[in-house]
């Protein structure tokens, strides 16, 4: 089955907001969940989580970033040796 680029981005964007939308699925370490355990405050507790979401999409961004550039320049290489090894 063969799927194309914005069948994927649709499948990938549903995936994710279906992650993110679900409230039992928290972004925090073992440790930051213990300390906000104690306490009673929903609202900080739930902008901690989207806050360590927000920071988590710089990183996530860089790293698909790099494999696109690669994904678009992956026969450059090969090519050019072609080429010189033909002159």
């Amino acid at each position: 089955m063969k799927y194309n680029h914005r069948t994927l981005l649709f499948i990938v964007l549903a995936i994710g907001i279906l992650l993110v939308w679900n409230l039992d699925t928290y972004a925090q370490c073992s440790m930051c969940k213990a300390v906000l355990s104690g306490s009673n405050n929903g609202k900080f507790i739930r902008n901690l989580n989207i806050g360590v979401l927000v920071l988590l999409l710089p990183p996530v961004s860089i790293f698909c970033s790099i494999f696109i550039i690669l994904r678009r320049n992956r026969g450059a290489g090969i090519k050019e040796d072609e080429e010189s090894r033909r002159i």
